[in-house]
């Protein structure tokens, strides 16, 4: 069925350019991207898979680069990564703005981040994450919000505590150990602290979801006969005992962390319906839910988190386990444990491992150089899990060893979208028009319907014979720059949970 372009905007620029729409929407697919596109009239469904990078402020380790940093040199770091990352073909960026009860972002909750300025609650000039998740979007990169829901200092920190930090407003929630401080996660009050938090992020910033990593009750520290210390929640366990509960201590601790996952999750879901809700715990599972040979650290047991009934109750919507070991190491080996995980998932969340990039780009002792490919290609084995998450960016944006090079020239030398979260409901984008600028230039646009996240975009030289399709993302602003006549352009607007409206066909 032929279609004309939008005639007003067309006919006021002087150009016309014929349309052609498709008859449903494409199909969501979990294929992994293909380097080989196929040729012929008509290009596959999008290639599919989740590309992101953590950016971590704690102690500075990706961004800002340091401590005191003026306001110019923290912008300008902000646009290189998201350069990079675009560049690079990610299609996400995971950044952290709640390290330790604080904040990189304007809070009336919470003091600013010592890792900005230096001082605990001395800010900048700018809200970072309003500027991040502004840059992101424009470069069509997804901005996913990274908290720590109880750790109070880490123990980099140098900066006396603000005034209106937890620590000093609230002590009693507050708990040494070792060399930093942590939120009882027994606390009630703190659990409501938090899930404020989450209430402030989700109403005033466009963030794609909320995530969480591995720290809730903290890694055990030892004592001079390498025994455990135990973390020290006497009173509000006592108090616990006191109204009646009955739970043992293990279990009291396993639920406190649960109901915050689950009232976080209830939360991001009535705020904000299509973001997504991350966790990216420690990567072994429960020792009795393990591969054979598979040995390691227990967070069941030591961190009290019990990830696998997250999983059962969908209280998230993807799952990043920090599979930070190679291939070969035996008793934590990368692919039987992304398939341990694969398959304690009883409701089809996504599963996308976490890599450990910045490992693979350590000039002293890093892992060959293939590692972190070779892992990217497993993930995309059957069952394919859709994506994965690489720790950090740092190691990406220097190009260490080359690494950067490297996955562009190979895993990642076409783009993809990430995958759809169906279960999520969101309002679907209408049908793609192109039209022609004053200056020659084409964009892209989407009359109806949500606005473009992004536009997914096939082109092909139709001039010569059996050329291949090749695909990308176009940004939301929609400019494609100029393209000679004769190329076929099969395009789509995307939404927030990267769900593909109408596909509509152009000839330039």
């Amino acid at each position: 069925m032929t279609a004309a372009l939008a005639a007003p905007v067309l006919g006021s620029l002087g150009g016309t350019l014929a349309g052609c729409s498709s008859a449903p929407p494409l199909a969501a697919s979990g294929s992994p991207a293909s380097p080989d596109p196929l040729t012929g009239d008509t290009p596959p469904p999008a290639p599919r898979e989740f590309r992101a990078a953590w950016v971590a402020t704690v102690a500075n380790i990706d961004w800002p680069s340091r401590r005191g940093l003026s306001d110019t040199a923290q912008i300008a770091e902000i646009h290189a990564i998201l350069d990079n990352a675009r560049a690079l073909r990610l299609n996400a960026i995971v950044l952290q703005v709640r390290t330790s009860a604080d904040a990189l972002y304007r809070s009336t909750l919470e003091p600013w981040s010592e890792y900005l300025s230096g001082v605990q609650g001395q800010g900048p000039g700018y809200d970072p994450l309003a500027l991040w998740i502004e840059q992101a979007h424009a470069r069509g990169l997804e901005l996913h919000a990274w908290l720590n829901p109880y750790r109070a200092k880490q123990s980099g920190g140098k900066s006396a505590a603000a005034a209106t930090h937890v620590s000093r407003t609230r002590p009693e929630w507050v708990k040494k150990y070792g060399d930093q401080l942590w939120i009882d996660p027994g606390e009630p009050a703190a659990a409501e602290h938090t899930l404020a938090v989450c209430r402030d992020l989700l109403s005033r910033y466009d963030v794609d979801g909320l995530h969480i990593d591995d720290y809730f009750y903290p890694y055990p520290i030892q004592d001079a006969a390498k025994q455990d210390i135990d973390f020290p929640d006497d009173p509000s366990w006592a108090r616990y005992l006191r109204g009646g509960g009955t739970l043992s201590r293990a279990d009291w601790r396993r639920d406190n962390v649960d109901q915050l996952v689950r009232r976080m999750y209830e939360l991001v879901r009535e705020l904000k319906p299509a973001a997504r809700v991350g966790i990216s715990p420690f990567g072994l599972p429960r020792p009795d839910l393990r591969p054979a040979g598979i040995t390691g650290f227990s967070q069941y047991d030591k961190l009290y988190a019990d990830v696998e009934l997250w999983m059962a109750k969908g209280w998230l919507d993807y799952l990043a386990p920090q599979l930070y070991w190679p291939r070969s190491q035996a008793p934590q080996a990368f692919e039987p444990l992304m398939r341990a995980w694969q398959g304690l998932n009883p409701l089809g969340r996504h599963v996308w491992p976490g890599l450990f990039t910045s490992r693979a780009g350590n000039e002293v002792e890093g892992w060959p150089i293939d590692e972190i490919p070779a892992q990217v290609e497993l993930t995309r084995t059957a069952p394919g899990t859709g994506g994965h998450l690489h720790f950090s960016m740092v190691a990406l944006l220097k190009n260490r060893r080359g690494i950067a090079d490297t996955l562009r020239g190979g895993a990642y030398v076409q783009a993809a979208l990430p995958p759809e979260t169906p279960w999520l409901p969101s309002r679907g984008c209408g049908p793609v028009a192109l039209e022609r600028l004053a200056d020659g230039r084409l964009r892209l646009s989407v009359r109806d319907g949500t606005p473009a996240r992004v536009f997914s975009l096939w082109k092909r030289d139709s001039r010569v014979a059996d050329s291949r399709w090749h695909f990308e993302l176009v940004a939301p602003d929609g400019h494609l720059g100029r393209i000679d006549p004769g190329w076929q352009l099969r395009a789509t607007a995307v939404n927030a949970t990267n769900r593909e409206g109408p596909s509509v066909t152009f000839f330039s």
